[in-house]
């Protein structure tokens, strides 16, 4: 049965497609949050006709597909104009404040953790999450299959969001996570933009095609140069720079990711040095609990997501030669200690006593899993996976961007 699962997967994915030759030489793409390598090892097994990664292939697929009638996207499209008066500028409101009841026009607004006002949908948050999901889907997709429009389509979801001169995105977040009735924007509100450090590596991801010409990627680089220099010199970015929990955390995930796109090693290399006292020094303890994270009203949602942010600072590590996997403080703080820490959790053995308004979610805890299989050669990661099964976990995205058994 399961054989015959594998072969009606196989057939689906290639059907009406144009059948292709094992790719004997892959070359690395430029990426820095996914293992190049790993990434071109997928890529040959997907040629190959790899049938353990057959059902992903199928799902990727399937949201490509969709992905070619996404957008384009723009902050242009919101209702809202911004203070300064130009919708080039993104907008966004605090996800978690409300209208106060008590005052005739609500303001200023009150806070209610964890608890999203939709009101929040209003702006271009929402518009930024889906271009870059989108993109992202699409960049892999021509990645793995070389169909070039799915490069066409990512291209135009970028040059319409970054560099088109109608529609372009203003590079800074002045107008982030604004509060009603009490400020216009805040630091905090950088995080509404730790997706593009994944969308980084998706560029990377569409090297070759026609579609993404060196034109664009210049101009790209120039976006994320000028945004790059207002994270670095804005009050609101050196008031996220000091920040001390996942806001810290992504905030150096963003200039470290973007300093490499940009081919600014000694910025990159700076943050990622400092990492390790600055950020999971401070954010772990020794037996590996996130306290500012175990504050929220997501907790555990929030401790994956913080940790995952830390995985991610340890990958742009490498690039600059900072090992960050294995820092370890004298009375045990570091990545790995967290993650052993939130697994028995995960996976049952224990019970989640924090508080977690929404459902728990252990699968968080899979991508996770495959990158520290990788980083530290660590089998028994790998076997976890199964006690974290979701209802087809062989079709998650994880399963192409971390293989298994891959080791750096």
């Amino acid at each position: 049965m399961a054989a015959m699962l594998v072969a009606l997967l196989l057939a689906a994915e290639s059907c009406g497609q144009p059948q292709r030759a094992p790719a004997a030489d892959v070359e690395p793409s430029r990426v820095f949050l996914v293992d190049a390598d790993a990434l071109a090892e997928t890529k040959r097994r997907v040629a190959a006709g790899d049938p353990q990664l057959a059902p992903a292939m199928v799902q990727l697929r399937r949201e490509a597909d969709e992905a070619l009638r996404a957008g384009p996207f723009s902050v242009m499209d919101k209702r809202a104009v911004p203070p300064s008066g130009d919708k080039h500028d993104y907008m966004s409101v605090g996800p978690y404040w409300w209208p106060d009841s008590n005052k005739p026009d609500g303001k200023p607004y009150i806070r209610r953790d964890g608890r999203v006002n939709p009101e929040r949908h209003q702006y271009d948050n929402v518009p930024l999450s889906r271009m870059c999901d989108a993109a992202n889907t699409l960049a892999l997709a021509y990645y793995l299959t070389g169909e070039e429009p799915y490069a066409d389509r990512a291209a135009r979801l970028l040059r319409t969001w970054f560099s088109a001169p109608a529609t372009r995105m203003n590079p800074h977040l002045q107008y982030g996570q604004a509060i009603p009735g009490r400020c216009d924007g805040r630091g905090i509100g950088i995080i509404d933009t730790a997706r593009l450090p994944k969308l980084v590596d998706s560029v990377g991801m569409l090297a070759g095609s026609g579609s993404w010409t060196a034109a664009d990627q210049q101009a790209l680089q120039s976006w994320f140069r000028a945004y790059l220099r207002w994270l670095l010199k804005s009050k609101y970015g050196r008031d996220e720079a000091r920040t001390k929990n996942n806001h810290a955390t992504w905030y150096d995930v963003q200039v470290a990711s973007f300093a490499l796109f940009v081919g600014d090693q000694p910025t990159a290399r700076d943050v990622l040095a400092n990492a390790a006292a600055r950020r999971i020094a401070t954010q772990i303890e020794p037996d590996g609990r996130q306290p500012h994270e175990l504050a929220r009203t997501k907790s555990f949602s929030y401790s994956t997501m913080n940790l995952r942010g830390m995985f991610d600072l340890a990958a742009l590590g490498e690039h600059v030669g900072v090992d960050l996997w294995n820092f370890q403080t004298d009375d045990g703080r570091g990545i790995r200690r967290a993650l052993d820490w939130l697994i028995p959790f995960a996976t049952g053995k224990k019970q989640w006593r924090h508080e977690q308004i929404t459902g728990l979610h252990p699968e968080a805890l899979r991508p996770l899993l495959r990158r520290a299989a990788a980083a530290y050669g660590h089998r028994p990661y790998e076997k976890l996976l199964e006690k974290l099964s979701d209802e087809n976990p062989e079709v998650g995205r994880d399963v192409l961007l971390y293989p298994t058994g891959h080791r750096p």
